[in-house]
């Protein structure tokens, strides 16, 4: 019998959001207060931000959950945005940006950032992260993975697990935070991270979420076995058919040619259709937190502190609902 205050393990798998991913703070949190503890974390986009804070912070125990809700309310968004001098140019520089199909915004402000936090934790690459489970493939005894977009070779790659296969360069040496920028290089928002393989190919990486915003099954056993312990889901995946705009920022430029409203559809089920046809099946639902993040649009990154707060809040409470009808044993009974 599990005694009350024995910490409790489990696998974390983080969607995508945007600004949104703030909302993934607040339920990570009511997790670590709940005494569970992240054995490995999966992500994409803001949840591969969020996620590798986690994952560095369950490397080393270096963090309560006070300091990670600390860490998340005193963030600025608003100065990740760093536009090149062409994408400074009011009307033009963004309208430049899109046509040339690189970012309105570098992203470097972001990717020292998450650098930055994680050297604080001791983490640099992710041979600090690695993870001993012989139960596991040798590839992914890492932590954290992170979904990415790898549109020069039209695929999806899981990083670090797949820099070997597809790059043919040593997991241990990359820099966690070089996959978490590649991980949230949002289409024409952020510019296009790239990774060159020992073959000389150079890859163009942006945002997983195009092609898995939500990639709950990515920790799962493959091996006919029950798991050891939960993997909880948390999304912020929006609710269709409202907002689609909000899934693919870039159509929103795309409203001055007029109507567009089954391009936006066929565009955001080709992004979130995989992951909600996931969300509806029994055995995913019956462990994912539901965050409710509709008062927030992706790139808003002049939220106000109290909208900060309050998606924080929701995060937290939609994690303590969850959990109030948690019931591991059940869950295994039926789905496992």
């Amino acid at each position: 019998m599990t005694r009350p205050n024995a910490p409790k393990r489990a696998d974390l798998v983080l969607s995508g959001g945007g600004v949104k991913g703030i909302g993934l703070v607040g339920a990570v949190v009511a997790l670590m207060e709940a005494g569970y503890t992240a054995q490995r974390v999966s992500g994409t986009s803001a949840g591969s931000i969020v996620g590798a804070i986690v994952a560095a912070a369950a490397q080393g125990q270096k963090m309560t959950p006070a300091d990670f809700r600390d860490l998340a309310l005193s963030l600025k968004y608003e100065e990740f945005l760093d536009p090149g001098p062409i994408e400074s140019v009011p009307l033009v520089g963004p309208s430049i940006a899109l046509l040339r199909g690189t970012g309105i915004y570098r992203g470097d402000r972001v990717h020292d950032w998450v650098r930055t936090q994680l050297k604080r934790l001791g983490i640099s690459t992710f041979g600090d992260l690695a993870y001993d489970d012989p139960n596991l493939p040798p590839e992914q005894r890492y932590r954290l993975v992170v979904t990415v977009a790898d549109v020069t070779t039209g695929q999806l790659v899981r990083l670090p697990w797949d820099y070997r296969r597809v790059y043919g360069v040593d997991p241990d040496d990359q820099m966690v935070a070089d996959a978490v920028r590649a991980s949230m290089s949002i289409p024409f928002f952020f510019r296009p991270a790239a990774l060159t393989s020992t073959a000389g190919l150079r890859s163009t990486l942006v945002d997983g979420g195009i092609l898995s915003n939500f990639p709950i099954d990515s920790l799962d056993r493959t091996d006919g076995k029950k798991p050891r312990w939960p993997t909880f889901g948390v999304t912020l995946l929006p609710n269709l058919p409202e907002g689609n705009d909000d899934v693919i920022p870039a159509l929103r430029a795309l409203n001055v040619l007029g109507s567009t409203k089954l391009l936006e559809e066929v565009l955001t089920t080709m992004v979130v259709g995989r992951d909600q046809a996931y969300l509806n099946q029994p055995w995913v639902s019956a462990r994912t937190i539901r965050v409710d993040s509709t008062a927030v649009g992706f790139l808003d990154f002049d939220i106000s502190d109290k909208h900060v707060e309050e998606l924080y809040n929701k995060g937290h409470a939609a994690a303590e609902e969850f959990l109030s009808t948690w019931d591991w044993r059940a869950y295994v009974t039926e789905f496992r």
